[in-house]
């Protein structure tokens, strides 16, 4: 099983790892970086879920 990407945000950098989720939002550890609602935002600058990019590891 392939290990689910990680997500950076492009504007201040946050990682959002699928293993740990966003408990601060309700975002489940395991979630999916796709499965994530489209109206999430970033916990650390607020950007939109847009103003991320998938990064390996």
């Amino acid at each position: 099983m392939a290990t689910p990407k990680k997500y950076r945000c492009l504007v201040c950098e946050h990682i959002y790892d699928p293993v740990e989720g966003d408990p601060g939002s309700n975002i489940a550890p395991g979630t999916a970086f796709e499965d994530i609602p489209e109206d999430w935002y970033c916990p650390d600058c607020g950007a939109t879920k847009a103003d991320f990019e998938p990064i390996e590891g």
